[in-house]
């Protein structure tokens, strides 16, 4: 139990770091006068209290925490997050039940993007902006935040950060102490959400909206303070900002960061991601703008083209913008963008899927089986870039790939078995998991995820936790050895 109380003691002071992050809407409710201060007020005394709570009775416990108390820390702040996220919901929105209000908190904190809310419009500027501050704060990970703080509390770093940064090469050090790295990835992830506040402005947006969509671009969440999402401007230029700073948080920070302290942009030309990214979404935006125009949806080729490119982008970088209804589209579009979306994302980015670094690997495995069919004495290693990819790596890779399609599988046939059409059941599923946001069918980008159960909801939460933690953080504290001295 002394493993779990020291978890909880650290648990206790990052709740009490997250209450306060409920000042920024707080000020902006008590500035507007919009009539939800008070929610923010009770959110903050409740969280803060119960932080406070737990970091005082355990206060005894406080010490330097192992590779598995990491593991099992990472689970517990995305898990018990969005119960406090959810508080300010709960308290406005008396439509909301429980397992709604924790959907919305944990689609924003897992950067999925996925709203069981309807009449945004008419919400409280407060209200939408903790929806997009949560999407920005879950987006990079409130871990390598608290990695950057609780060294200064005495709590070491490096086992949360290597159980939060998503990818299969996390060992990769960008400067010599963790707190650095930490603070260098977040100072590029405000400078890029600044930089997009005010692309936004001078697109077109009011200061409210700028802000808020530049914090769910660069979180890659979708939460958005209108209901028709982007169609409420109907601006191509806006749009235009929306793609730019989309792709841009979909590469890895790291190289972002690598970038930055070499002030040249070589590092994009040596990352293994990058390239194949970029020709990909090329490829597909001006591939679908094509067949869009050929099946006649729309009249002209840039029309065509301005649709296809903002919505596939959206999708493949697992945003959930949307300005028109896809769904509508021919039916392999939407299904090729839900495709995208399971790995076009870099590792290193706010980005769900596998990313695009696994789907390499997988692609010079399948190779690499081709050829030695073939050739069965062939020495034919698999490459990123310049170095050799460990065998090690690839089977983890090749588990990974397993046991994600395992839980899409999985989720998908619940979610029929409970009453969800085929379409709309795989598509959620494939969103949850993948931080996605909009499915297709009840659940497409002109509808929200109200429709569902209770024990739907629940699942599909539980789906956008497994896909954030990727899987194995999250399935590890479930097995008897883990609980094992």
């Amino acid at each position: 139990m002394s493993r779990l109380f020291a978890v909880v003691n650290v648990l206790g002071r990052m709740v009490l770091i997250f209450g306060l992050t409920m000042l920024i809407p707080l000020g902006l409710a008590l500035w507007n006068d919009d009539g939800a201060g008070w929610v923010f007020e009770e959110s903050i005394l409740i969280t803060m209290g119960c932080g406070l709570l737990m970091w005082l009775a355990t206060r005894r416990y406080k010490r330097e925490l192992q590779t598995r108390d990491g593991f099992l820390l990472v689970v517990l702040v995305w898990s018990v997050l969005p119960a406090f996220a959810m508080l300010p919901l709960l308290f406005y929105l008396p439509q909301l039940n429980l397992s709604m209000a924790y959907f919305e908190a944990a689609s924003g904190l897992t950067a999925t993007g996925a709203t069981v809310l309807s009449g945004l419009d008419a919400l409280p500027p407060s209200i939408n902006l903790w929806r997009g501050e949560i999407i920005w704060l879950g987006g990079m990970g409130l871990i390598v935040l608290a990695v950057a703080i609780l060294p200064l509390l005495g709590v070491g770093g490096r086992q949360l950060l290597n159980a939060e940064i998503p990818g299969p090469m996390k060992e990769n050090k960008l400067t010599p102490r963790i707190a650095e790295t930490a603070k260098g990835l977040w100072t590029i992830y405000a400078t890029l959400t600044l930089a997009c506040a005010i692309a936004y402005r001078w697109a077109g947006m009011d200061w409210f909206d700028a802000v808020m969509h530049a914090f769910t671009t660069l979180g890659l969440g979708g939460f958005s303070s209108h209901d028709a999402s982007y169609g409420y401007w109907d601006s191509p230029l806006i749009e235009a900002v929306a793609i730019v700073f989309m792709l841009i948080a979909g590469i890895n920070f790291a190289t972002h960061f690598l970038a930055w302290r070499a002030k040249s942009l070589i590092s994009y030309r040596y990352d293994s991601e990058v390239g194949w990214y970029v020709v990909i979404m090329l490829i597909s935006c001006v591939g679908l703008a094509l067949h869009l125009w050929f099946a006649e949806v729309y009249a002209d080729p840039l029309t065509a083209l301005r649709y296809a490119a903002f919505n596939i982008v959206s999708v493949a970088t697992t945003t959930g913008y949307s300005n028109t209804d896809y769904s509508l589209w021919p039916m392999f579009i939407p299904l090729w963008m839900l495709f995208l979306s399971g790995f076009c994302t870099s590792s290193g980015s706010t980005g769900g899927g596998i990313k695009m670094i696994r789907a390499r690997i997988l692609y010079q495995q399948v190779y690499r089986e081709m050829i030695m069919i073939m050739h069965p004495n062939a020495v034919i290693p698999a490459k990123l870039g310049r170095s050799v990819v460990a065998s090690r790596v690839i089977q983890a890779v090749l588990v990974f790939l397993f046991v994600y399609t395992a839980s899409i599988a999985f989720m998908a046939l619940i979610l029929t078995l409970s009453g969800l059409d085929v379409i709309t059941a795989f598509s959620a599923a494939v969103a949850c998991i993948n931080n996605l946001g909009p499915g297709l069918g009840d659940v497409g980008p002109a509808n929200t995820y109200a429709l569902l159960t209770d024990f739907q909801t629940w699942l599909c939460s539980f789906a956008m936790l497994l896909g954030r933690l990727e899987f194995f953080t999250l399935l590890v504290i479930f097995t008897p050895a883990f609980w094992r001295k």
